[in-house]
């Protein structure tokens, strides 16, 4: 009698948790032990690099637009920070998250799935990056184009600004919380959604107020420049829509603490995947320390 046909499909599973158990075996400690403070500095390291680049590519783009005589263009000056960002989540999300704007941090905590005392300074490492990039680019190009400023376009007010930052920041905080969440999580690919995300809105909406969606991309380029004459847009803008989202959450998925979720925020996803391949029998049972909040 002819033997059946291996199952491929079971093949294929059996390498997935082979693969996913050994990578946890292998990873750091802090790649899965979020609750050790002692590992703190390699996150704020990695959101501090992250809004570096960020910042970099986001104000970069307007400076050299404005010393290159129009080169650069909208389009790409929308579309580059969104593939810096995507490529950021891919590159840095296991070390702290990949958070690289304040409004990201506040929402998480908001929804408990970030502790409150790890937001100061996530806050300030994103600060320092930011003020980093535009120091660099001071440096080489001088202080041109507002240093990339992000400011209201013409004919638009400053309160139309605001509407359009927080329109634009409830739905990025919207699909982060979402990518995010137990039953939606779709794990890299997020990465794709909010890029995705960011590059759309810049396209339509980077003319009425830039799009930042972020107060330390507007911050640092003020700050540097020592031009605050509109900041209060993209301060005010980005918090309003970031509370109108983790209402919208709230809403869609109840009160928060999924536990996805929280491991997303913090960078430790594969870690959990690792567990509940534990749990289901894959593999040891987990011994690690409980969650922080």
């Amino acid at each position: 009698m002819a033997s059946s046909p291996p199952n491929r499909h079971a093949t294929s599973e059996e390498a997935f948790i082979t693969t996913a158990l050994i990578a946890e075996k292998r990873a750091p400690g802090w790649a899965h032990d979020f609750t050790n403070r002692s590992y703190e500095w390699r996150r704020i390291f990695a959101e501090a690099v992250g809004t570096f680049f960020l910042v970099l590519v986001a104000a970069g783009a307007g400076v050299v637009d404005a010393t290159s005589g129009g080169s650069v263009g909208r389009a790409p000056s929308v579309i580059a920070p969104a593939l810096m960002v995507m490529a950021l989540i891919l590159a840095t999300g296991a070390a702290s998250g990949a958070h690289f704007n304040p409004v990201v941090s506040v929402a998480f905590a908001l929804r408990r799935e970030f502790p409150w005392r790890r937001v100061p300074a996530y806050v300030v490492g994103q600060l320092i990056g930011g003020l980093l990039a535009c120091l660099f680019l001071r440096a080489m190009f001088g202080t041109v184009g507002h240093l990339g400023a992000t400011l209201p376009g013409p004919h638009m007010t400053d309160l139309r600004a605001f509407f359009i930052e927080a329109v634009l920041t409830c739905g990025l905080i919207t699909t982060i919380l979402g990518t995010a969440s137990g039953a939606q999580n779709v794990g890299t690919l997020s990465a794709v959604a909010v890029a995705g995300y960011i590059a759309l809105a810049g396209l339509w909406a980077s003319p009425t107020s830039g799009a930042s969606m972020n107060p330390v991309r507007s911050f640092a380029p003020a700050a540097i420049a020592g031009q605050f004459d509109h900041y209060w847009v993209y301060l005010a803008g980005p918090v309003a829509g970031m509370l109108i989202a983790v209402v919208i959450a709230q809403a869609l998925r109840g009160p928060g603490g999924d536990a996805m979720a929280a491991r997303a925020a913090q960078g430790t996803l594969d870690s959990m995947l690792a567990k509940r391949l534990k749990s289901a029998g894959h593999g040891p049972a987990d011994s690690s320390a409980p969650e922080e909040h």
